[in-house]
């Protein structure tokens, strides 16, 4: 039996859950490509911004590294220290602060922005994580529709002859391969991206560190 022949001969049960499967797979896709050309753009700009503004800062080029980080807004690295600079002169500058010295004050919004920028590093991670884990249930779903029909063939035909069950059971071995084929890759990019996340999340936390040693180095020097 081909292929073609196969789903021309597909019930609309197994129908429908090929439909879910293949949005399943197109979703997961679609979030792999953006995420992987999101976190190329992001360590892009932020090795353009630390190459850039954050190897020249000095106290007095504050809104020089600010503007420069809303040029690249595209890294991580650079809405980081731009929210945390921007709480810095905003202390400095008796704007907020709570009573926190200016450095405390951009050292708390440091760590809340890493969480943050993290969690848009992450965006889209659940949808494939759900795609791995539900996917061959569905298509354990098409295999137990797919034995309906061939049990049903053997009731429509009063027979147990292959050619009575054979278009059930290939119903079930499509859809259960399907099934397969949509959850491994999403499992392979859920795994992948993960890997990579972690190292921009570490890498945003030596940074982050590294710009408060800077600025503590200015105060001890003034």
């Amino acid at each position: 039996m081909q292929w073609t022949e196969v789903w021309t001969h597909l019930g609309w049960p197994a129908i429908t859950v090929v439909t879910v499967l293949l949005a399943m797979g197109v979703a997961s896709l679609a979030v792999f490509v953006e995420r992987v050309w999101a976190i190329a753009r992001s360590r892009r700009e932020s090795r353009a911004f630390a190459a850039g503004a954050i190897a020249t800062l000095r106290p007095a080029g504050v809104e020089t590294v600010l503007a420069e980080a809303e040029r690249l807004d595209g890294g991580h690295l650079a809405r980081l220290a731009r929210h945390g600079l921007s709480m810095y002169r905003d202390v400095q500058n008796g704007l907020d602060g709570d009573g926190l010295t200016p450095v405390e004050s951009m050292r708390r919004e440091l760590q809340r922005r890493i969480d943050e920028q993290v969690a848009d590093l992450k965006r889209g991670l659940p949808l494939l994580a759900s795609v791995g884990s539900v996917a061959p249930f569905v298509g354990l779903l098409g295999t137990v529709l797919g034995i309906v029909t061939a049990f049903r063939g053997i009731a429509t035909t009063g027979s147990g002859g292959l050619s009575a069950v054979s278009a059930g059971i290939a119903e079930a071995l499509v859809v259960t391969a399907l099934g397969l084929v949509v959850a491994i890759p999403a499992v392979l990019a859920f795994n992948y991206l993960s890997t990579q996340i972690a190292r921009d999340q570490l890498a945003l936390t030596n940074a982050a560190g590294r710009l408060i040693d800077t600025v503590e180095r200015w105060g001890a020097a003034s």
